[in-house]
Order: C-alpha cells, then sequence, then structure tokens
C-alpha cells in the first residue's frame, strides 16, 4: 500500500464534481428511486406511509441537515457504524466523497426496509430502473451484435470484447452517461486515454493456467457485455475457473447483484436471437460446472477502498492470473479516491494489489493517474469535464507479476 496517499475528494471542495453530485445529483437520484418505488405487482410509489416518511427524512437531512448513522438493526450495522463515527454531526456538503455517495445507497435500503421484514423486505428499490435499461432487449441486440462482428485471431477478439465491456461502463443510471453522450460505443482514436489491451492479452496467454476475477459494475447492458467477456475468456483460454464478483445488495442504483446476474442469463435465454441463447446454455454449463462461480462478498457495498481489502479476498486474489476491475467506482477505490498528479504510475498506486489486474473505467470521477501532465493539459483545454462526463475510457493494467522481493511491480506501459 503507497504510503503517500494524497486526501480524498471532499464534498466540501467548492466548485467540484463530488460537490455537485451531493448538492444536485444525489437529491434527484432519491426522488427518482421513490417514484419508481415498489412491489413488482404494484403501481410506482405506492408505498407505506413509514417509507414515505423516511425518504422525507432523508432528503431533508441531504439538503439541510446532518449526518446521522444507521438506526436500524442490520447485519453490516457494526461496518457502518465504524465508518459513519468520524463524520457524524457534519453536514453532506462536508464529506469524503465516496463515502457520502456509499453511504447514501445504503441509507436508502434502510429507508425501504430492505433488512427488514416488512412490505419492501428484500425488495431491490432500484429494480425498476434496471429493467428499464434491459428491455425492451436493447442490451442483448447490442451484446448480439458485438458478437456477430468479432474479429479472427484470439488476441484480437480479446481486445474487441475488452472494449465492448469496456464502453458498455457507459450505461450508468446514476448517471446516464451512454444518454447524454448519445452513444454507447466510443471513438478508440480520442476516447480512449490508455489502451493496455494487448499486454492484458499476452498476460492471459502467458498465465492461462490460473484463474481470472471479474469484479463488475453495473447490470443491464455493461453485464452482459461482461458475460460475453468472460464466455471468451473460459473458450479461449485453458483458465480452470473465473469469478465473477458482484454486490451483496443492492447500490449505487445500477451496480450488479447475483439477481442481476440471473436476470441478465434469463434475457439471453428468451431473445430469438440464436447467439444470445447460445451464450447463455454455456455460461449456465460452466456454472453446473463450477468452471463459473459468482461470489458477493459484502466489502464491495462498503465505504472502504481497496487497500483495506479483507485477508479472504486478497487470499483469493493472489490465485488468480488476472482480475479485471469494471467500472469508475471501482477505479476510485483501487486509487482510494485519492488527489493523485495525473502523472503518478499506475503501478505505484496499485502496488498493494497482489495479482495482475486491469480497470476498464469510463471517467465519470476525477480522479486518474498514469496520464501525462501534457496530456491532462490538452485534454482540460479541450473539454474542462473529460474526467467526469463519461465520455473517454481506458483499458488500464499492471501485468507484471510481482517481485517476490516485495519491491514495486513492472506495468504495462
Amino acid at each position: 500500500m503507497p504510503p503517500d496517499i494524497p486526501h480524498p475528494f471532499s464534498t466540501a471542495e467548492s466548485g467540484s464534481f463530488a460537490r455537485e453530485t451531493l448538492a444536485v445529483r444525489i437529491p434527484s437520484i432519491l426522488r427518482t428511486t421513490f417514484a419508481e418505488l415498489g412491489l413488482p405487482s404494484q403501481a410506482p410509489g405506492l408505498v407505506p406511509p413509514a417509507v414515505r416518511q423516511s425518504f422525507r427524512e432523508l432528503e431533508l437531512e441531504l439538503t439541510s441537515g446532518l449526518l446521522r448513522g444507521l438506526r436500524e438493526r442490520a447485519p453490516d450495522r457494526h461496518v457502518w457504524d465504524s465508518a459513519c463515527a468520524p463524520h457524524l454531526g457534519r453536514s453532506w456538503l462536508d464529506l469524503p466523497w465516496y463515502f457520502a455517495e456509499a453511504f447514501f445507497y445504503r441509507r436508502i435500503l434502510e429507508a425501504t426496509g430492505y433488512f427488514q421484514r416488512g412490505p419492501l423486505g428484500g425488495v431491490d428499490p432500484f429494480a425498476r430502473q434496471k429493467a428499464h435499461e434491459l428491455a425492451p432487449e436493447e442490451g442483448v441486440r447490442r451484446a448480439v451484435a458485438m458478437l456477430a462482428a468479432l474479429p479472427e485471431g484470439r488476441t484480437e477478439r480479446c481486445r474487441a470484447l475488452m472494449l465492448g465491456s469496456l464502453w458498455g461502463n457507459r450505461l450508468d443510471l446514476s448517471l446516464n452517461v451512454a444518454r447524454l453522450l448519445g452513444s454507447l460505443v466510443g471513438d478508440e482514436r480520442s476516447d480512449l486515454l490508455v489502451d493496455d489491451s494487448h499486454a492484458v492479452a499476452e498476460q492471459l496467454e502467458a498465465r492461462d493456467s490460473k484463474p481470472v476475477t471479474i469484479v463488475a459494475d453495473n447490470a443491464g447492458t455493461e453485464l452482459l457485455m461482461d458475460l460475453a467477456l468472460g464466455d471468451f475468456l473460459l473458450q479461449a483460454y485453458s483458465i480452470p475457473r473465473l469469478t465473477i464478483h458482484v454486490k451483496a445488495h443492492p447500490t449505487f442504483v445500477s451496480d450488479a447483484t447475483s439477481a442481476d446476474l440471473a436476470d441478465a442469463l434469463a434475457a439471453l435465454s428468451r431473445s430469438l436471437e440464436p447467439r444470445a441463447g447460445a451464450l447463455a446454455d454455456r455460461l449456465r454449463r460452466e456454472l453446473e460446472r463450477s468452471r463459473l462461480i459468482v461470489e458477493a462478498h459484502p466489502f464491495y457495498n462498503t465505504s472502504l477502498f481497496f487497500p483495506e481489502l479483507p485477508a479472504e479476498l486478497l487470499r483469493g486474489f493472489a490465485q488468480c492470473g488476472l482480475v479485471i476491475f469494471k467500472g469508475d467506482a471501482n477505479y476510485r477505490r483501487l486509487c482510494s479516491d485519492a488527489h493523485w498528479a495525473t502523472e503518478t504510475a499506475f503501478d505505484h498506486v496499485v502496488g498493494f494489489f497482489p495479482a495482475p489486474l486491469v480497470a476498464l473505467r469510463i471517467l465519470k470521477a476525477d480522479v486518474i493517474v498514469g496520464l501525462p501532465t501534457t496530456a491532462a493539459k490538452e485534454l482540460s483545454a479541450e473539454d474542462p469535464m473529460w474526467r467526469v462526463n463519461g465520455r473517454r475510457g481506458l483499458i488500464q493494467a499492471r501485468v507484471k507479476a510481482p517481485n517476490p522481493a516485495g519491491g514495486c511491480w513492472a506495468g504495462a506501459g
């Protein structure tokens, strides 16, 4: 773990995207979630009075109140009590940014009684929003179109599927990036800021006898793209196992859970597209054979950064030939969501991690490393919002084996 981690981004920073997120986007997400809330058999918005009141109280707290901790009994209460302790009684506009976002989504679960035995107990408060994104088969058609257009050659296919998985990250319901940009697919020449895909493909060729892990981000179309990539890895390389890590419970609106993965497989199976059905059949066979495993560790729902990974996750990652981190939030957590200089080496920042890794990330937050200062200045002159508007992406890797003497890693570039 780097000893010199800078201070994290904060909602107290005037004019920052972090502050705008908490002041504007988060209250909007709260209102949208309430409008779409309810049991699957109900019309949206038909919720118990106690839930309605809890949403009102949370909105008032966000806009003019002070942060309080959890009040409910829940399996993760002790984790959040510890995380909240330094911040109790402070304004939501004076908090570390990632903590504020993660705790906001946890508070939505408290407001709906997700962990309780009430009418909305166990009900995903974002289910309708996720369903809108996945239907009517738009995501399946996109995944099938990507599969139909794959180039010849294992390395070329690997890169094409990584790009599909990357650009799929533009479909983020908490930011609506693809809708804002009008495109799910990026321009490699101007939108791909770092491209270590060839180094990743070489890593797979050299280490295809070790397990691979995908740490997923969003459900819906992006998860379909991830499943297509995972299927290719299982079929093309002699890896013994592919594990997909998802969230243990709903968060960040569109983050994938085990239920979302099951929904994605069902959508593929329902499709009239032969490639979609074949993909679903292969993945189900691999699940039955335990070559494909789905895990949902509660750590991913916390506000902790990845240098604080628990021992059991670290042990699992250490056995992998490659770990693929999807999305902006996972990148933020790899980098401790800190004010790193852009030219800081990615290798240095992720030096705590025990295995080769690659981040497939669309930029929707300020932190970025491994980029020359001149490139950052040019991008800022061309587009002042380049760090946060979801247009640019990166495939950023550190693929060399760790130095057994404890030194720094050697990265892909």
